[in-house]
């Protein structure tokens, strides 16, 4: 299971949320261990059956001007019960002042409170953001992951047979670079697959009898990029004349990564073989096929046409020659 310490949560946000920490590093050690945020309005109402308290917990208006309302016997009550929970941390927004028994009682229970100037939506949907990143399924592969017309190819097959080589070849034709021999993957909303470089790696790749790389350095900064979707995996492999490799493209190799589905292209590769213009095609022919246009079952529904109206495959291609020598 997944978990963020409150300080790794505190350390990546200070920034960019705004946050400032009014009591002590108390909970600092605690863990995180779901993506989604909390507003404890109702526990503080003394309902706490369903409380997950396990969540960051975030103070906003409402809860503001309801603890306000209270006496402050009623306030010291009712939170100590809610700040009783091993809570991660609070984060009150708005710049808004809190009665002193919340301090108080946060103190007691070792509870780390922040505070943001951001309104409670923007937190939120900021907050969130970063914590379905942090909390996405993950795994890594070992291949390359290149930019392709805006497609992400990743090159996958053994060790030694040319996925570096074949990177570098598509980012000296203007290509970009996502990562080299280590291919970090997550899993993002809506089935989406992002890769991405360790920060030991980004934009460095290894050339056998070269050495390290420094691709940013050497291309410039348009040829790389920091992350990419993957939507075409290519299996790279040593030409066998005992396989049967795909000739038309009508029936389209599924793989599954995290549990989305990913097209794979089979490709045989030998000495002589360009297989960096065969990359390209592959990219655009992708994107024609995102685009609703798949050649291949274009090509076979007029070729199943044509043989209903009883006209010879043959004849197809003297009608061809027919119209050349016109």
């Amino acid at each position: 299971m997944k978990s963020l310490t409150v300080s790794k949560l505190f350390e990546d946000n200070i920034e960019r949320l705004k946050l400032e920490l009014l009591n002590d590093e108390v909970s600092f050690g605690r863990e995180v261990t779901e993506p989604d945020l909390h507003r404890p309005g109702l526990a503080m109402t003394g309902f706490v059956e369903v409380f997950t308290y396990q969540r960051i917990q975030i103070i906003g208006n409402t809860e503001t001007e309801y603890l306000k309302k209270m006496s402050s016997a009623q306030r010291k009550k009712a939170l100590s019960v809610v700040l009783s929970f091993e809570i991660p941390c609070f984060i009150i927004t708005e710049n808004n002042e809190l009665p002193k028994e919340f301090f108080e009682t946060a103190a007691e229970n070792k509870i780390s409170v922040f505070r943001t100037s951001f309104k409670t939506t923007k937190l939120m949907h900021l907050l969130s953001d970063y914590m379905d990143n942090r909390f996405a399924p993950s795994i890594t592969v070992h291949g390359s992951l290149v930019d392709v017309y805006g497609i992400g190819l990743m090159f996958t097959g053994r060790s030694g047979i040319g996925k570096s080589e074949i990177a570098l070849d598509l980012v000296e034709r203007g290509h970009r670079l996502v990562t080299d021999d280590i291919v970090q993957i997550a899993r993002k909303a809506e089935g989406v697959l992002i890769g991405f470089a360790s920060e030991m790696l980004q934009h460095h790749m290894e050339i056998r009898g070269v050495g390290i790389v420094d691709v940013r350095s050497i291309f410039g900064i348009r040829s790389i990029r920091m992350q990419k979707r993957i939507e075409v995996e290519i299996q790279l492999e040593e030409w066998n004349d005992d396989e049967n490799y795909e000739r038309i493209g009508l029936d389209e190799t599924i793989t599954e990564i995290l549990d989305v589905e990913l097209p794979v292209v089979r490709l045989p590769i030998f000495p002589g073989k360009n297989v960096t213009v065969i990359a390209e095609v592959i990219a655009l022919h992708q994107l024609l096929k995102v685009n609703g246009y798949n050649p291949a079952k274009e090509f076979n529904e007029r070729l199943i046409q044509r043989m209903q109206n009883k006209t010879h495959p043959s004849d197809l291609i003297y009608q061809h020659l027919d119209r050349d020598t016109e």
